[in-house]
Formats: C-alpha cells, sequence, structure tokens
C-alpha cells in the first residue's frame, strides 16, 4: 500500500483502489485546503496506472458536513467569490463525474450541503447505517451551487428532491437508500471495504456505470413534473414571504429539467452567486454563526472534566409544559422522573407524553421500537420522593411564588447536595427561589418555550450565586437535546418576554388610537412574523398575558403602557383559543375576524382618554412596533442581561419567530441604521409624550459613534 498526503487529504492505494479521505476536523468542512487537497489527490489518482477506481471518504466521525461557512459569510460581505489556486467545487464535482475511473462515495456521519453535492457526483454512493444526508443551504438563505439542484432529482425524483431542498431536512439510512440516494448501506465498521467493492465491480464492468447528471430513470413522466413544479411553486408562495431563493431554487430546477442536466448547472450558479449577494443570505449566515456562539460559557466558568453528563433529571409538574420538556429529555436518552400531586394528574402527564411519541411514529420520524425504549425511561410518581436520586430537577409547577418556593426548600432538602434546582418560570425572580432554597448557588432557571418538545430554545438563567457547574452542565444538556442554549442574566421577563414586551404594549398603543387590531396583525405577519401580536395573544391565553403583563409592567414602571383592551376581554370571559373567543372567534382550528371585537376596542378607547385617531401606514406600524423590541433589547445589551448582542437576535428567532431572513432584531435594525431607529424613537417620544419610546443607552451610544449594534 502506498500513502500520499495532501494537506488534509490522503490518499491510499491498494489492491487497485484508490482511496481518498478527507481529514479536516470537526466537521469535514470544505475549506479552501480541502479542495486544493481534493483537487491533487484525485488528479493523482487518475493518472496512476495503478489504480482502476477511486473512493471518496471522510474521517471517523463525517464525511463532509458542507462547504466553509465561513468562507460563504465573507463573499456574501463583499469577498471575491473565487480564491485563485483554489478549484472550485462544481468543476471538482463535474470532473469526478465525468472522469475515465469510476468514484464511489463512502459515506460515515453527514454528508450535507456541497458534501452531498459531491458524493452525487460520483458514480455510486455507499452509506453508513448512521448517514445522514441533505441540502440545506435553504436554510441559510441559499440554494445548493454545485449540482444538487441537478444531481438530486435525478436519483431521487423530482417531488422527493424538492421536499428535501425546501425543508433543508436530512435523510437517515433506511431513507437514502429508499430514495435512491445511497445504492447500498453497511456498517461503519465495513463501509469503506463495501464500497471499495463496489468501485471495483464499476471498474471491471460487472456494476453498470453511469452518471448522476445523465440518468432519468427515477424521473417522473413531462406531465407529472409540471404538475409537481405547479404544487411546488404555490406552496412556496404560500409559506415564504419577503424572500426569493425558494423559488430561485425551484428555478434551477425546473430549467434543468426543461434544458438538460448542464445547462441546468450553469443556471444553478447564476441563481447560488444572486442568492449570496441577497440581504436575506446574509442575514440567516449571520443566525448561522450567532446561534453556534450562543451557548459559549461566560468568562470564569469553565466547563472542564469536571462537567457531568446529567443522565437522571426529575420534572416537576406534568401540565402541557413539563409533559413537553420530559418528552424532550427522553428523546434524548435520559431518565426521567415526572413528579405530580396526584396519581390521577401523574396518569394524565404520561398519556401526553406518549401522544408526544405516537405522533413521531405516525409521521415516520421515530419507529415503534425506538419510541418504546424512549418511553420505558420515564416514571411518572406522587409526591417529590420521586425526585431524590436525581442530578438535576426540573420545576414546571403553576406559575405561583409561594408555590415554587415551598417547592425550592423542600427539594433542597430531599435531593442529594450536588443535584442542580432549576425552574421553568417564566416570570419569577429566580433569586426568590434560590433564597427558599437555601442553598442558592445550587438554583438556576431553565426557560423552556412552548411547545416545549418543539421548540429549540432554552434560555439558561443564572443568578449572581449560581455555580458555574451548573450553567455548564446545563448548556451541554441542552445542547444533547439538540437545542439552543442562551445564556442570560436574571431579570423580569428574562431575555425574549422582557424584550417582546413593548410589542405588546405598543400594539395596545396603537389600538387606543384607532388602529384596527387586526390590521396590525397583518402587517406584522406581513413583515414576516408567523402570527400577528393579537393572534398570538389568543393562542398563549389572554389570562395569561394580562397576568405576566402585569408582572412586566410593575418592574418596568418608567417605560409601561397597558392599554385596557386585554383586561375588557378577559373580564368577559373571552381568554383565546381556550375558550373559542378572543380578539378572534376560534371554531375548527381556524381563527377568525370577529365583528364584536369592535365593541371592545371602542370602549378600550375611551378608557385611554379617547386620543385621536392615528393615520399610519403598515411600515410603520411594523417600525413602532419592533423598534420597541429593539430599543428594550439595547437595554437588556447595555445591562449585561446577554453575553453578547448576537444572543438577542438567536432568541428572538428561536423564542418568538422573529424571521430568520431579517437576522433578528439587531441584525434587521443594523441593515436599517442606528441612528435612524434612534431618530424614529425620538420623534415618537416627542409627538406622543409617551416615556415607552425614549431611546435606550446603549442604542444612541450606537447612533452617534455610527457604530453598529452588533
Amino acid at each position: 500500500m502506498s500513502e500520499t498526503r495532501h494537506g488534509t487529504v490522503t490518499l491510499e492505494i491498494e489492491d487497485g483502489i484508490g482511496v481518498i479521505r478527507i481529514d479536516n476536523p470537526p466537521v469535514n468542512a470544505l475549506s479552501a485546503e480541502v479542495l486544493i487537497g481534493l483537487r491533487s489527490a484525485f488528479d493523482r489518482a487518475q493518472a496512476a496506472p495503478e489504480v482502476n477506481a477511486v473512493v471518496l471518504t471522510g474521517n471517523s466521525q463525517t464525511f463532509v458536513a458542507g462547504a466553509d461557512v465561513s468562507r460563504l459569510q465573507k463573499i456574501a460581505d463583499g469577498a471575491p467569490l473565487d480564491t485563485p489556486g483554489v478549484p472550485r467545487l462544481p468543476e471538482l464535482c463535474a470532473s469526478i463525474e465525468s472522469s475515465a475511473k469510476p468514484s464511489v462515495a463512502a459515506i460515515d456521519g453527514f454528508a450535507l450541503g456541497g458534501g452531498l453535492e459531491l458524493a452525487l457526483a460520483c458514480q455510486g454512493r455507499v452509506g453508513s447505517t448512521r448517514c445522514r444526508v441533505g441540502l440545506p443551504e435553504l436554510a441559510l438563505g441559499l440554494i445548493p451551487g454545485a449540482g444538487g439542484t441537478q444531481r438530486l432529482p435525478r436519483l431521487t425524483g423530482v417531488e422527493a428532491a424538492i421536499e428535501l431542498m425546501l425543508s433543508s431536512r436530512q435523510a437517515q439510512a433506511d431513507e437514502a437508500l429508499r430514495l435512491g440516494i445511497v445504492d447500498a448501506i453497511a456498517s461503519s465498521d465495513t463501509l469503506t471495504a463495501e464500497a471499495c467493492r463496489f468501485a471495483r465491480e464499476l471498474a471491471d464492468g460487472r456494476r453498470v456505470r453511469s452518471e448522476t447528471l445523465a440518468r432519468d430513470d427515477r424521473l417522473e413522466s413531462a406531465a407529472a413534473q409540471s404538475e409537481i413544479m405547479a404544487r411546488a411553486r404555490a406552496g412556496v408562495a404560500k409559506k415564504y414571504r419577503n424572500v426569493t431563493h425558494p423559488s430561485a431554487c425551484l428555478d434551477a430546477i425546473e430549467y434543468g429539467l426543461e434544458h438538460g442536466g448542464l445547462a441546468g448547472l450553469e443556471r444553478e450558479r447564476e441563481l447560488f452567486v444572486a442568492a449570496l449577494a441577497s440581504e436575506p443570505a446574509r442575514a440567516m449566515l449571520h443566525l448561522f454563526f450567532a446561534e453556534r456562539t450562543s451557548g459559549k460559557l461566560p468568562d470564569g466558568i469553565e466547563a472542564g472534566a469536571r462537567a457531568r453528563k446529567l443522565e437522571r433529571i426529575a420534572v416537576i409538574g406534568g401540565g402541557t409544559m413539563g409533559s413537553g420538556i420530559a418528552a424532550a429529555l427522553l428523546d434524548a436518552g435520559r431518565t426521567v422522573s415526572l413528579v405530580e400531586t396526584e396519581t390521577e394528574r401523574a396518569e394524565g402527564a404520561r398519556a401526553r407524553i406518549e401522544k408526544i411519541f405516537q405522533s413521531k411514529v405516525d409521521k415516520g420520524r421515530l419507529s415503534a421500537e425506538l419510541a418504546g425504549e424512549r418511553l420505558a425511561a420515564l416514571t411518572t410518581l406522587v409526591g417529590l420522593e420521586g425526585a431524590a436520586t436525581a442530578e438535576l430537577v426540573i420545576e414546571a409547577a403553576s406559575e405561583s411564588v409561594e408555590l415554587k418556593s415551598r417547592l425550592f426548600a423542600e427539594l433542597a432538602r430531599l435531593v442529594p447536595s450536588d443535584t442542580w434546582l432549576a425552574t421553568n418560570t417564566s416570570t419569577i425572580d429566580v433569586t426568590i427561589l434560590a433564597d427558599a432554597s437555601g442553598t442558592p448557588e445550587r438554583v438556576l432557571g431553565l426557560h423552556f418555550f412552548s411547545p416545549a418538545h418543539v421548540m429549540k430554545l432554552v434560555e439558561v438563567v443564572r443568578t449572581p450565586r449560581t455555580d458555574g457547574r451548573a450553567i455548564a452542565e446545563a448548556v451541554a444538556l441542552i445542547r444533547s437535546l439538540k437545542k439552543t442554549a442562551v445564556i442570560v442574566g436574571n431579570c423580569p421577563g428574562f431575555l425574549v418576554n422582557r424584550i417582546f414586551m413593548p410589542y405588546s404594549q405598543l400594539t395596545g398603543f396603537l389600538i387606543d388610537r384607532g388602529v384596527d387590531p387586526y390590521r396590525i396583525d397583518r402587517a406584522l405577519v406581513g413583515f414576516g412574523m408567523p402570527m400577528g401580536p393579537s393572534r398570538m395573544s389568543d393562542l398563549a391565553g389572554l389570562d395569561v398575558g394580562v397576568a405576566a403583563g402585569g408582572i412586566l409592567d410593575a418592574a418596568y414602571p418608567e417605560r409601561s403602557y397597558r392599554s385596557p383592551l386585554r383586561r375588557l376581554l378577559v373580564e368577559a370571559g373571552r381568554l383565546g383559543e381556550k375558550t373559542g373567543l378572543g380578539h378572534y372567534r376560534h371554531a375548527g382550528g381556524r381563527a377568525e375576524e370577529d365583528p364584536d371585537l369592535a365593541e371592545f376596542v371602542q370602549r378600550a378607547r375611551e378608557l385611554a382618554g379617547s386620543p385621536p385617531a392615528l393615520e399610519i401606514s403598515e411600515q410603520e406600524i411594523q417600525r413602532l412596533l419592533l423598534f420597541g423590541v429593539v430599543n428594550e433589547a439595547c437595554r437588556a445589551v447595555e445591562e449585561g442581561i446577554v453575553l453578547r448582542p448576537s444572543d438577542v437576535d438567536v432568541a428572538a428567532t428561536l423564542g418568538m419567530g422573529f424571521p430568520a431572513y431579517r437576522g433578528g432584531p439587531l441584525r434587521w435594525a443594523d441593515f436599517i441604521g442606528a441612528a435612524a431607529v434612534r431618530a424614529a424613537l425620538s420623534e415618537w417620544r416627542e409627538r406622543f409624550d409617551a416615556p415607552i419610546f425614549e431611546p435606550a443607552a446603549y442604542l444612541t451610544d450606537c447612533a452617534r459613534a455610527q457604530r453598529p449594534l452588533l
């Protein structure tokens, strides 16, 4: 056997097969060095007479998890598209596909984005049982740019390829085999040997060689393709607002179907370059990196070797939130004790958790066998004694200071001294519960968002006395749940609920000035929010919102504004979805505008002093509400509630659905300009004589220094 090294890429030649191995940890990204090494190793293998075929593989962890995203970000910000001396991935894929000697990709772990495109260019693909493949470029505001829009449909059929690309999801081994993305499955231990056998069969003619770009055996008929594209375009128009890259992805696919794969590659490249230069791509690339740094521990806290992997966890309270938290923990392979006050409540919690897992099975996201294994790790108990052996306790009881304080005092006496005590409260000062426990160093907040088994964000709340090891181990746990941890300081509302406090308050401010609540909702949906503020209030429950709003109003009285409208609706029993009436009329899963709301709006205006009706544009509605969010976020930054400004953008996007293609509140504000945001707030402050618009000091400093907020 001979071996040559080409930077991060090696070429091993044995028994007629050249095995090209990429080893660029941690994720084997296609950096400039990797691309140079691949080009050199591939050319050497093609030129070596003793090589009959090539196997392309990664390291022991993954095949290739994608392009070098940091390089993409630099290009999006204006760096040259091409670097002298560095091969372009599309040309490298083309040369692999058309080479005289066949190539087989041995995929262990992830083959995503450019990594999958590299594999698609090979004449065969063997995946390990743990392989995961996908083209997630749309999640970055991009489209596949190295042949993905052309080669994937020719392997899977157009309909399956469109679904994978538009969803940015990953297909696991069995699905990848069924769809035709891989030709065979092997264990990780035998993967390279199986890929070598496959390559020999291609080389000696025992297996028919075909170039992916020339295949049409999996393509639907022309008529079916037309129907599929029409459905996909209708779905894109309905789902995606204010962005063009999903339509561009469909354009590239359709062009290749109509004009052939080679022409499709050229069109794909044009559309990829245009997407990369767009503001949505810059915003979403910003979020990509912001999310990966959001869980970085603060100075003075080291995870170290002492950080435990928390395995045994108790959840106190089995309502909607507690059941969701328990399901998320079980899904990550943890042992969970769910504690309730009564047997009937415990049984209800178990039923809710079983329903969550059954839904996963029904949707094909989890096997029935694995769901059973996960549920076997759940114990439902009555009484706090069920938490006695836990390494972490997460309290998800009713939002009562007295109840939670009593629980923390009892838990501190019951559990071992190295057990962390966490609260899922969204409004209560964590230091109150820490003091009640008598061991404040053990107490932290783990604020999940509902539904907890779905939502990715968890606010990890630290008090000045929380042990750093508790934060480190909690962050590691959250990551293992495939969620994103944002470390925040303790204050009323923590981060997300606090910075969106003005969003709710300013909605009432506009309603009291004659702006139709439904028009406000439509304006914010037009901006890209998943639903408007009044619709969101109905979903959460108006009584819950009024109670939480009262706590926040009391915490920040100097800049509070509260319309009487929601209180009037609560007094009338209109609590939102759960009662069928709120701002909207709810029936059959639908929310419809209710003419009767006008009477409540008129009464609220009278109680507010009948301020003059306001003429306002849709854009000004959007900016008035969201500049309030930006302003409060700036206060959170200046107070040190967040470790870094980019954490605001991650939390707002994952926790409240702020549109990712705008990059989060601070990234969006930087696009507009800090000076322009401050000027608008100052104008409204003077115009309405309303302290809620008073610009934050951090915003003012950035505006005057012409410095970005991020």
